[in-house]
Order: C-alpha cells, then structure tokens, then sequence
C-alpha cells in the first residue's frame, strides 16, 4: 500500500512539474504574437517621416528613425554601417548634398510587428540639381512603442547594358 501511495505521489510531482513550464511556455507564445497593427499606408508613411528627418540636415534626427541593433548598406558608400557612429558618419556626408527623396516604385510586404518596403526611389541633390536613383529595402521592426528601420538596403540603379 505505501508503494502505491509513494507511486503516486511521484506521479502527482512530476505532473505538476512538466505542467508549470507548459503553461509559462503557453503565456510566452501568447504574449509575443501580439501584432502591433500597421497597413500599407502607414508602411509607406515611415518612408515619409525618414525622408522628412533628411530635410532637417541633422544625422541625428535621421537616426532616431532606426533601431538600436540595425544596419545601413548606404547608397553612396560601400561600406556597412551598424554602429550609430557609423551610420552617423555617413548621413553627415550624404545630408551635406542636400538629397529629397522621393519613392518612384514600390511592394509593401506585412507580417506580424515587421514590414518590409521595397522598391525604387530617385534622390534630388539640392547641392548639384543631380538626381540620383536608386533602389532601396527598408525593414521596420515594432519595438513595443515605435516602428523603427532594422534594415535599410540602398543601391544606385545599374546602367542597363
């Protein structure tokens, strides 16, 4: 009889250990799909709000349009840009021209707190009266209180042979 009420009692703990992580497992899965809601349209407005930083000449006004851990592969540089002093370093140069940039075309694509929007724009140099295409990838990322640039990919268009 002891041996059957031991078994048991065995059984009862481990059940309730395997249950608890399950449960807290369950709570974590549940909590991280919480989609933050964003359309095509305010998808496109985050270009806007990055193409209006431009417009202030101040790299850290452009910045705070990224998130902490992100990446810049820059139009006009070949090198890539992690850290906020790299990233800064380039809009320094590149604000200098003076650019407005302006989306020529673009596919919006949306998922759950991350939306990608990809396509080609044209910069006016304000400086030189040159303008420049380019096509470009931004990825924005939700980070519980904002929609801020993870990814932004710019190339100048190949001359077409």
């Amino acid at each position: 009889m002891s041996k059957k009420i031991i078994v048991l009692l065995g059984v009862v703990a481990l059940t309730a250990c395997t249950t608890q992580p399950r449960q807290e497992r369950h709570a974590a899965v549940q909590t991280s799909e919480r989609c933050a809601p964003i359309d095509e349209a305010s998808v496109a407005a985050l270009f806007e709000r990055w193409n209006t930083s431009l417009q202030t000449g101040q790299p850290e006004e452009v910045l705070e349009n990224y998130a902490e851990r992100s990446i810049l592969l820059p139009t006009l540089s070949g090198v890539n840009r992690i850290s906020r002093a790299e990233k800064e370093d380039y809009f320094e140069h590149f604000l200098a021209a003076r650019p407005q940039g302006k989306v020529t075309e673009r596919q919006i694509t949306l998922g759950c707190n991350m939306a990608v929007d990809s396509g080609s724009y044209t910069f006016h140099m304000g400086n030189s009266g040159e303008d420049v295409k380019a096509r470009y990838t931004y990825t924005y990322q939700w980070d519980g209180k904002q929609w801020l640039i993870v990814s932004h990919h710019s190339s100048l268009v190949p001359r077409d042979k």
